[in-house]
């Protein structure tokens, strides 16, 4: 698979599995020694004191986790369709504003190796913050 096609496949395919809520797609997308950092991990797991996964097993386990918790806020998947691409470095964005209101803002960072994500960085937008702040114990 070329560069593009790689890029293009996880673009789709990513969201498409968080949306279906399919683990299975989802995971298959990750290297096995991939990264996974996030506020929300650090939020949802404090006991690790830390925002960062190490390895394809930790990282399903936490989707697994977020799945099964729809009513949490975080499940609004609104995006543009624009994906921004350089070299193995892909990035996109779920906007604060969408045509049905404000949805939880993101930006997914994502470094390939292989066809695979292996470091991904997703950061969070003020309404994303405010949400988190609500999450903590």
């Amino acid at each position: 698979m070329s560069l593009d096609a790689a890029i293009r496949h996880i673009h789709r395919q990513w969201h498409d599995s968080v949306v279906h809520r399919d683990i299975e797609r989802l995971t298959a997308l990750y290297a096995e020694e991939a990264v996974f950092e996030s506020p929300l991990v650090w939020v949802s797991r404090p006991e690790g004191g830390s925002g960062i996964l190490t390895g394809r097993a930790a990282i399903r386990d936490f989707f697994e986790d977020g799945f099964r918790s729809p009513q949490n806020g975080l499940g609004r998947w609104y995006r543009t369709g624009v994906v921004f691409s350089a070299g193995q470095q892909m990035v996109w964005e779920y906007p604060r504003r969408t045509p049905d209101g404000d949805q939880i803002d993101l930006m997914e960072m994502i470094d390939l190796a292989d066809g695979l994500i292996a470091h991904h960085r997703v950061y969070w937008g003020w309404v994303g913050v405010r949400t988190l702040s609500f999450l903590l114990p």
